[in-house]
């Protein structure tokens, strides 16, 4: 089965433990929803935070959703000048059969305007 890549970021509204858990497991929900993906599919996932965002692990989240035997992991976006602030983005790597050309990659809130040509309309709402 192949291994895809699934994409997904979101924005808090401030660096706070509560914010990011809540945004994190909102954008989980809909990457989950909008791929029809299995917590047990998910080989791995990587989350990371622009470097104003570190209130919390966005990993927690996917742990309180579940994901106890997923391998996670956090990091820091580089800090370019002029990038989105405030930014929660996830890469999960998914055991599916589903193409490539299929995958929905969502993006809420503020981040939105990260990849307009990948966001789904139906997972990619402000708040």
């Amino acid at each position: 089965m192949p291994v895809r890549g699934v994409r997904g970021a979101t924005t808090v509204s401030k660096n706070s433990k509560e914010e990011i858990l809540s945004a994190t497991r909102e954008l989980l929900e809909a990457v989950v929803a909008a791929n029809d993906i299995n917590p047990e599919d998910v080989a791995s996932g990587w989350f990371t935070t622009t470097p104003d965002v570190n209130a919390e692990f966005p990993a927690v989240a996917a742990r309180q959703m579940g994901w106890t035997f997923v391998p996670l992991m956090c990091s820091h976006e580089m800090s370019v000048p002029g990038s989105l602030p405030l930014c929660v983005r996830v890469l999960l790597h998914v055991n599916t059969e589903t193409s490539i050309h299929d995958i929905r990659h969502v993006y809420l809130r503020e981040a939105r305007a990260l990849r307009p040509d990948l966001s789904s309309s139906t997972y990619s709402t402000a708040r």
